[in-house]
């Protein structure tokens, strides 16, 4: 089944358009369908209606509940793993505005008990100083300060004792020269404070280490039912439990590599020396 980036997200209606015809054609009321699931009527209802989007599991489960004929359940499953695969493109995000992303992430992160961090190329805003936070978002044509705001005021985030954070950076992230010299060099000496708040832990990877996988972008996990990815003109995100097993699995490869505690900040400060060094 082929598609373009922008169907993804965008195919919970015509997944439970279909699923609500395969139950009719199979003369299942939705009271007996949902027996046969073990789940309850109204969110056999929600499901048919679009007003949830059904896991892959919910599909797998309602396909054997209505006996669904071969040729159906292939296209049925492409369809309920597009709805449950989004991509969000970066023009669109750019239109909505960077103070509205914020309040985005800021809802994400709220709503999560543990938030996972793979960072291949950037230091990320929470655990970004003023004028990295700036020189991050200077490419931008739009007014910036909302979203500058909005990003340090995230970070606050950070000493909520009732949430764990996990960063992995490797050294590419950390030294890559966004601001200049001494800046780079409070930027990192800020990531190393950070390696005492009881609640984050902070990683790094330096260079020449060797990764059980070959990093290819940027991701976030939050908890265990939404990851997000970043590529250059826009972010996938995904809700499918396969695909976000994968990426724990691969972000679980990259912390056992990765230093931490006291081997993190000896590696910090030399990186913070170095950037000192060139002043």
């Amino acid at each position: 089944m082929t598609f373009e980036p922008e169907q993804l997200g965008r195919s919970t209606e015509e997944l439970a358009a279909t699923l609500k015809g395969l139950r009719k054609a199979a003369g299942l009321s939705g009271d007996r369908l949902a027996r046969r699931m073990n789940i309850s009527q109204s969110k056999v209802s929600r499901i048919e209606n679009g007003r949830v989007r059904p896991s892959l599991v919910d599909v797998e489960q309602y396909l054997r509940g209505v006996d669904a004929p071969p040729e159906a359940i292939d296209r049925v499953m492409s369809l309920a793993r597009l709805a449950n695969t989004e991509w969000r493109n970066l023009r669109n995000l750019r239109r909505a505005g960077l103070g509205t992303r914020q309040a985005e992430l800021k809802a994400l992160e709220s709503s999560s008990g543990h938030l996972r961090y793979f960072l291949l190329s950037l230091i990320t805003g929470l655990l970004a100083t003023p004028e990295y936070v700036r020189a991050s978002l200077a490419h931008s044509p739009a007014d910036t300060s909302k979203a500058v705001a909005g990003k340090l005021e995230r970070q606050q985030i950070l000493y909520d004792a009732s949430k764990r954070f996990t960063f992995i950076l490797t050294e590419q992230a950390v030294r890559f020269p966004l601001v200049g010299p001494h800046a780079m060099a409070v930027q990192i000496d800020r990531l190393a404070s950070l390696t005492h708040l009881p609640n984050v832990r902070l990683g790094v990877i330096p260079v020449g280490t060797r990764t059980p996988g070959l990093p290819l972008n940027t991701f976030t996990i939050y908890d265990d039912r939404m990851v997000t990815a970043e590529l250059t003109t826009g972010s996938i995100v995904f809700r499918d439990a396969r695909d976000i097993r994968a990426y724990l699995d691969e972000f679980d490869g990259y912390e056992e590599q990765a230093l931490f505690d006291e081997a993190a900040r000896e590696k910090l400060r030399e990186w913070s020396s170095s950037c000192r060094d060139d002043l």
